[in-house]
């Protein structure tokens, strides 16, 4: 996530004397000027990791199980989902019931505030490292292209008059790339290669070529991995529709009947509230944070439990305040918050 650095600078540093930060709710307007943050809100979120299969048959499937056994060989295209991993955790979007303004006052030493793209506070007096974002390396991996088998067809088998023929022919050549490995493995090849590099380079080749051939009577199956993120809006909830999944249309939306449906339920474990007090709404002493409660979360389907966890949500907890005297030009404190919950992950005192 693309970060953004707000540094507010104190002028007066040589004085004696200092002024607390003051920190105030709502976007402060006309001549102030200071920094305004939110603090987030909770979602559940669900990642679905699924595939799609799309099945292509091959050119002679029907000579399949004649030429080379293989049996329930389909003739006919097809296209179905697999659902391979299902994740259960919180993500952080900003509430903007909760915004709040530090104002930059003269003899302050007001705190160097890092903020997300989307206003979230994320940490206070931390250098800007420039976190990177945990960007998947992207591994080019050579994913293997579509092979046209007719490449590897000699000459006899492309001049044959008729696909039984054909058939027949490429089941013969499969044989022979079979027997040419079985040769390489025991070394009784004519032809032996002269180190391992050029035993597996050889049979890599041979490999290819049997596998595009026997496409060609079991077809191909092309897997596209694709993933899903469902949010949801927490609050205490039992056996309600997460999403819905189908094997012929993968995620479909909740009110489809064409998918399986998949039920989340979410208990407050009343997280003990530990505020010490009503606080103004006007004029606040510090810089507010969130103390999230904790929920159980749990997926069932067809009921059996697939997954239970405890999440924390912010919405079953509190805020508190961070006091203003721990960023007096005295002391130094530096904090960090998760953008998830807005709860304190560290502090520490230079």
């Amino acid at each position: 996530m693309k970060k953004k650095i707000i540094g507010l600078s104190a002028l007066l540093m040589t004085c004696s004397a200092y002024a607390q930060t003051e920190v105030t709710a709502g976007i402060m307007r006309g001549k102030d000027y200071g920094v305004t943050y939110l603090l987030p809100k909770t979602e559940i979120e669900i990642v679905l990791q699924t595939t799609k299969h799309t099945y292509t048959p091959g050119e002679f499937c029907k000579y399949a199980d004649r030429y080379l056994r293989l049996t329930n060989v389909s003739a006919e295209p097809e296209e179905y989902w697999t659902l391979n991993k299902i994740q259960t955790q919180v993500a952080g979007v900003p509430d903007k019931e909760q915004v709040y303004f530090v104002k930059l006052k003269d003899k302050t030493v007001a705190p160097l505030m890092e903020l997300t793209e989307d206003g979230i506070v994320r940490s206070i007096n931390m250098p800007f490292s420039g976190q990177q974002s945990k960007q998947a390396s992207q591994t080019n991996e050579a994913s293997e292209a579509d092979i046209d088998p007719r490449r590897f067809l000699t000459e006899e088998i492309l001049m044959a008059n008729s696909s039984a023929k054909m058939a027949e022919l490429v089941a013969k050549e499969i044989y022979n790339i079979r027997e040419s490995k079985n040769a390489l493995l025991r070394g009784e090849a004519d032809n032996m290669p002269k180190d391992g590099a050029q035993l597996k380079l050889m049979l890599d080749n041979l490999n290819l070529q049997e596998r595009a051939m026997m496409e060609m009577f079991s077809g191909k199956v092309k897997a596209e991995p694709k993933t899903f993120t469902i949010r949801l809006t927490p609050k205490e909830m039992k056996d309600e529709v997460a999403f819905r999944f189908s094997k012929k249309l993968g995620v479909v939306a909740n009110n489809d009947l064409a998918g399986e449906p998949y039920y989340i339920s979410v208990v407050d474990l009343k997280t003990p509230d530990v505020s010490s007090g009503e606080e103004s709404k006007k004029k606040l002493d510090g810089i507010a944070y969130n103390v999230p409660g904790r929920a159980k979360v749990t997926l069932v389907q067809n009921n059996k439990k697939l997954s239970e966890e405890e999440l924390p949500i912010t919405q079953f907890g509190t805020i508190e305040y961070l006091a203003p005297v721990l960023f007096n030009k005295n002391s130094t404190v530096k904090v960090v918050f998760d953008t998830a919950t807005g709860g304190l992950e560290k502090v520490d005192r230079e």
